[in-house]
């Protein structure tokens, strides 16, 4: 039996590494393509890009492992059903049970090793490809000036030429101006030709000018110096045969951010960090709520005393009518007992008081939404923690048994057969993240809702595996539906006799 647990496990070892990595390729795949424009022409050097695809990989474990394990047992029980060796197993009285338990001990293992990865290093790997994929968004592309339009890629100058000769590097009729002093184009550089060279560090550009003229124009100091309109400014005018310009290139590096600035946000965060957020929040949450209450009742009763400052004002002059005020304090007898001229101010403070509260309950409302909101995330993040490592198991119970039904290995059958359960999982699994962002379901049922589902289709396939039941077999619904219209035909031809 050992010998038997060892060729199971063998076989299944080398399709889930095989196909881990296809996933795994193909996610990086779709990451490239999404974040091509950001990454394209930014003169990254290969560390860099190096670094950026590693961190991205890890990030992406929790998601590719259960996909790898539901192709990878589809594509094992597939070829034990294919080669009749799963035949030969069952016929020498060992159940489908017990050659799919090694291969369970081993789904124990990677449900324990993905929570122990999304839990530790998930965290890391996020912020690492995060901050550094910001700061790649962030960098200056490479300097491309093209022939015939202005590039304003350099703070503080606008440079155009006419014409590259891209055999010799030479460039000709170049128009640079000088507004870096942010005084306006107060500096106009023109060359009949030219040479541009960056230094080896990207922090300087250099131009060797040749036959050419420096235009400036000398503001007064005592005149305010973006008023145009004064027309005798003193220019200078220089005429060289040789000059060169060293321009100072600022935001062509990638500069790295300070990784604490992110390391606050849900998806880098452990569950003990995740659940210490959670807290703190549902804390600010009530305290916001009850500031809420305390200020609208404040307001109320503010109000209730207008009414009874004014009735007393009245009693006092001897301009109350004749109505009782029932204790407790009635709004509506206190305002008829008012003179007109008071029930006129206790009028138009109404409306005031009624906009400012309306305001106030419209802005709060939106603080509350936003913080539940806000809340909803982060639970997100802790439920998805258990519900990533523990679809490995689900789509093991779901692989196995339909890889032994099926019995077609390869990577035809299992990569249709996959992909059309995982777009399954995950269109459940968004549907219920979705409702629990939107505060219409609780975290635990929006992010459990997928395994709800699934796991019961996992225990129905292993039970009907088990038992040899041919439910992807074509000729047992051809048959099923022969018996359904024969039996249709004898009840109508038994109808027409009575």
């Amino acid at each position: 039996m050992k010998r038997l647990h060892r060729y199971i496990l063998k076989s299944f070892l080398g399709p889930l590494v095989l196909t881990f990595f296809i996933v795994m390729f193909l996610m990086i795949m779709q990451f490239l393509w999404r974040y091509i424009d950001d990454l394209v022409g930014k003169g990254l050097q290969f560390h860099v890009l190096a670094e950026l695809l590693f961190y991205l990989a890890a990030s992406f474990v929790p998601m590719a492992l259960p996909l790898a394990i539901l192709l990878a047992a589809l594509m094992t029980f597939g070829n034990f059903g294919e080669r009749f060796e799963l035949t030969a197993m069952k016929s020498s009285g060992i159940p489908l049970q017990k050659i799919m338990l090694p291969v369970f001990y081993l789904m124990i293992f990677l449900t324990v090793f993905a929570f122990y990865f999304a839990n530790n290093i998930l965290p890391i790997a996020n912020l690492k490809s995060r901050s550094l994929l910001w700061d790649i968004q962030r960098q200056r592309p490479e300097l491309n000036i093209k022939a015939g339009e202005f590039y304003n890629g350099i703070d503080g100058y606008s440079i155009k030429i006419g014409r590259k000769n891209f055999k010799t590097n030479m460039l000709y009729h170049i128009l640079i101006y000088d507004h870096s002093d942010k005084k306006g184009n107060i500096a106009v550089t023109y060359a009949d030709s030219g040479k541009m060279i960056i230094t080896p560090n990207k922090k300087d550009l250099i131009f060797n000018l040749y036959h050419g003229q420096a235009y400036r124009e000398v503001i007064n100091k005592n005149k305010h110096p973006v008023n145009r309109r004064d027309k005798t400014f003193p220019f200078r005018e220089d005429y060289f045969s040789q000059q060169t310009l060293v321009i100072k290139l600022t935001g062509f590096g990638l500069k790295r951010t300070d990784e604490n600035l992110f390391k606050n946000n849900y998806s880098m965060l452990n569950l003990s960090q995740l659940q210490h957020f959670i807290d703190s929040l549902n804390q600010q949450l009530g305290d916001k709520k009850s500031l809420f209450q305390k200020t609208v009742m404040r307001q109320y009763f503010e109000y209730v005393r207008l009414f009874a400052r004014y009735h007393k004002k009245d009693t006092l002059s001897g301009k109350a009518k004749h109505t009782t005020v029932a204790v407790p304090f009635d709004l509506w007898n206190a305002f008829s007992g008012l003179s007109n001229s008071y029930q006129q101010s206790i009028i138009d403070q109404g409306i005031t008081s009624a906009q400012t509260t309306s305001n106030y309950v419209h802005n709060i409302r939106r603080v509350i939404e936003a913080q539940v909101k806000w809340i909803r995330r982060h639970q997100i993040e802790w439920h998805r923690k258990f519900t990533l490592s523990f679809a490995c198991v689900i789509f093991f119970f779901i692989g196995a048994p339909l890889g032994a039904i099926i019995r077609k290995g390869g990577l035809g059958m299992p990569i249709v057969i996959s992909v059309l359960f995982f777009v399954f999982y995950y269109i459940i699994s968004m549907s219920g993240e979705k409702f629990v962002r939107e505060d219409v379901w609780s975290p635990f049922t929006g992010m459990w809702i997928s395994t709800f589902i699934l796991l019961p289709i996992g225990i129905y396939l292993t039970y009907k595996s088990t038992n040899d039941a041919a439910i992807m077999s074509p000729e047992a619904y051809s048959h099923f539906f022969r018996r359904l219209i024969d039996r249709i035909s004898h009840l109508l031809s038994r109808k027409r006799k009575d």
